[in-house]
C-alpha cells in the first residue's frame, strides 16, 4: 500500500504542503516562513543541511507522508540524528505510514553511525505521544526550547 524513498527536489512543493498541514494541526500556521527556494538550497544545494524521506501511496505514487532529519552533535553523546518532522496527511494517519517513516529514520541513524536519535513532540499531542510510547521512547520533561530569529540576532549584534 505504501512505499518509501529518499526525497527529490521535485517533491518539495508537496513536502511544503505537508509542513503547512502540520503547522495548522499544531495551531501555528503563521509560523511557517520557509519557502521552496530555501528548501531547494538547504536540502539540495552544494552543502545540504537536511535529509528527507517520502512515503507514497500506491499505486498512485501520491506523497502522503514525509520525514525530515539532520545531524547534530551532543557533547555528551556524540553524533545524533535529529528528526525534525514526521508528517502523515490526516486522511492516511493510523494506517502504517508513520511507522514506515519512523523505522526508516531509525535505520538511517544506524547507517550514519549515530549514537541515537532525538526529536520533539508537543506535550498536548496525545496521538504522537502514544505513537512514540509504542517504541518505548524516553519522553523528557524539564527542558525548555530557546530560539532567536534572524532579525533579533541582527538587532542584538547591531548589524
Amino acid at each position: 500500500m505504501y512505499s518509501l524513498r529518499e526525497g527529490k527536489i521535485e517533491d518539495l512543493p508537496r513536502v511544503l504542503e505537508l509542513i503547512k498541514e502540520l503547522a495548522l494541526y499544531e495551531k501555528a500556521p503563521e509560523q511557517v516562513t520557509n519557502t521552496l527556494d530555501l528548501m531547494k538550497a538547504d536540502g539540495f544545494g552544494p552543502n545540504p543541511v537536511y535529509g528527507l524521506f517520502v512515503c507514497e501511496k500506491q499505486p498512485t505514487a501520491e506523497i502522503i507522508g514525509i520525514a525530515i532529519y539532520y545531524y547534530r552533535y551532543s557533547t555528551w553523546k556524540g553524533k545524533r540524528l535529529y528528526l525534525e518532522d514526521i508528517v502523515v496527511t490526516e486522511s492516511e494517519r493510523g494506517q502504517g505510514a508513520g511507522k514506515l517513516l519512523f523505522d526508516r529514520v531509525m535505520a538511517k541513524s544506524l547507517e550514519a553511525n549515530c549514537t541515537g536519535m532525538m526529536w520533539q513532540v508537543l506535550d498536548w499531542n496525545e496521538p504522537a505521544i502514544n505513537f512514540y510510547r509504542k517504541y518505548n521512547a524516553t519522553l523528557e520533561a524539564g527542558w525548555l526550547n530557546a530560539h532567536l530569529q534572524d532579525y533579533e540576532i541582527k538587532e542584538l549584534l547591531g548589524v
